[in-house]
């Protein structure tokens, strides 16, 4: 922050002898007062008239804001208004105002303030407010930082996002860009027919992602439950029940660590699309992120955190097995599913797995410690092993596989999708196997759903689904290096006292 411990403490008791002055004069936090424009709007609206167009015009308006600029001139001075929209000058006069303007010399910069009066053009050109009437709304009892760099202070703007917004326009554009591309895919889907849905957060059974779940109980019913690490159970329930096309964009918990792409609360869009198979996925995939690019980028090229991305090229389809080979040119390309081989490979490079994993998992391993982190370019990686995708269809041809991709750019996954299955037997088979590792000391390992068995068994047509990253796609897309700063509130380590 600005000041230290000292002088902020000087600054906030004197903030404070001021409010307790209002209190006795009976004018503190007063309600009253309505709004009749916004900071925004005004530009829009006139920004392109001259000074005698308005003068002409005669636009009164009544706006209020925080003070975030003070220039007292003695019979004249300047302020500058803030409000949701964009910032807007004031004039002030003391012939004018007369006490309001006595007043306002000792009002502080982050006091919310109203304003009424004319619109006019200064001798700078600069689109202005000539005040007739001004009042103090709020007393602001915290002075605003005048700095806001470093490592403290990184850590400040996610503790203290409200005063992160209030001084940092970079932020305040993040997060609207944030609605946006939230915005642009409920229209998209919308509009192709898919139907909005909520599903539970709280679930007797965590399910859809091979993750560690939160553990709650709810009382009433004397059980334990568990915050949901992902709806996609729930969602294929409905596709069962008729709902053709679904989809649900809300928050998921996974009891992980923290990091610059993880928060163990984040948002994902996750939809179901009944008689679609996983390569009509990736072309839909496709089209959403030039659309989403287009619509909050305002180009399907541009820059993110220094690499260069043009969306309109077509992107880049190869099987994990495929990517392994081309990035580890050393590995023998007939030994791909030797478990004892890629075991020998993945201690070489790093790649943990465990005894009890197979040669499905030690491929992903390798894949995630030698090729991930260098697909820059959009590239969908398909053909997933079956042992580390429990809800994925078979691929018909090679059952070692699945009919599964995942969407890398900037060296992130940013989208999971693959053709469903909708065998129930084999389901129920698959689930056993992840109750085995479950029981072998694997936290992640999914639970046995018998119910989602018998949601199965009544028949759920073939069908497709795909989760998305909403935080990492908004971090692409907003230039973003970690994923606190493009969540309001990130989850945090407690402050120290």
């Amino acid at each position: 922050m600005s000041d230290g411990p000292v002088d902020q403490n000087r600054l906030i008791a004197e903030r404070r002898a001021k409010l307790a002055a209002l209190r006795e004069q009976g004018v503190a936090f007063p309600n009253d007062f309505h709004r009749d424009a916004l900071a925004g709007e005004l530009h829009a609206g006139y920004d392109e008239l001259s000074a005698e167009a308005l003068d002409s015009a005669a636009v009164r308006v009544r706006i209020a804001g925080r003070m975030m600029l003070q220039r007292i001139m003695g019979k004249a001075s300047f302020a500058t208004l803030q409000d949701s929209s964009g910032q807007i000058q004031l004039f002030l006069q003391r012939d004018t105002l007369g006490s309001a303007y006595e007043a306002f010399k000792k009002w502080d910069i982050g006091d919310i303030v109203a304003a009424e009066g004319m619109l006019f053009r200064t001798r700078s050109g600069e689109l202005s407010v000539r005040v007739e009437m001004l009042r103090l709304l709020v007393k602001s009892l915290r002075p605003l930082p005048d700095k806001w760099h470093g490592l403290a202070d990184t850590e400040a703007r996610y503790r203290q996002r409200y005063v992160d917004l209030i001084v940092s326009e970079r932020s305040r554009t993040v997060f609207r860009q944030r609605t946006q591309t939230v915005r642009f895919l409920r229209d998209m889907l919308d509009a192709l027919g898919f139907v909005e849905v909520e599903t539970p957060m709280m679930q007797p059974i965590p399910g859809g992602a091979v993750a560690r779940p939160f553990i709650t109980h709810h009382n009433a019913l004397d059980i334990q439950m568990y915050l949901r690490v992902a709806p996609e159970l729930y969602l294929k329930r409905l596709v069962v029940g008729g709902i053709e096309r679904v989809y649900e964009i809300n928050r998921n918990f996974r009891n992980e660590g923290l990091s610059t792409r993880h928060n163990p609360e984040f948002t994902m869009l996750e939809l179901y699309w009944a008689y679609a198979d996983y390569l009509e996925l990736m072309d839909l995939v496709e089209h959403m992120m030039r659309g989403v690019a287009e619509a909050v980028v305002g180009a399907v090229a541009f820059q993110s955190q220094g690499h260069s991305y043009d969306f309109s090229r077509p992107f880049r389809r190869a099987t994990i097995e495929q990517l392994v080979l081309e990035y580890n040119p050393q590995l023998d390309p007939t030994r791909l599913r030797d478990r004892a081989y890629l075991a020998e490979v993945c201690s070489t490079v790093g790649a943990r797995i465990d005894d009890s994993d197979g040669a499905g998992k030690a491929l992903v391993a390798l894949f995630e410690q030698t090729v991930e982190h260098r697909l820059q370019d959009p590239t969908f990686v398909y053909a997933y092993p079956a042992e580390v995708s429990p809800l994925s269809r078979a691929n018909d041809a090679d059952p070692f596989l699945t009919d599964r991709f995942e969407l890398f750019v900037g060296g992130r996954e940013l989208a999971n999708g693959f053709s469903e299955l909708n065998d129930p037997e084999d389901q129920a088979a698959r689930f056993r196997e992840q109750v085995a590792r479950k029981d072998a000391g694997d936290d992640e390992a999914m639970f046995y759903d018998a119910d989602y068995i018998r949601a199965l068994e009544y028949g759920m047509p073939p069908a497709a689904g795909l989760g998305v990253g909403i935080d990492r796609l908004v971090m692409l897309l907003t230039d973003s290096a970690s994923i606190r700063d493009v969540l309001l509130f990130p989850q945090m380590r407690p402050e120290a006292d």
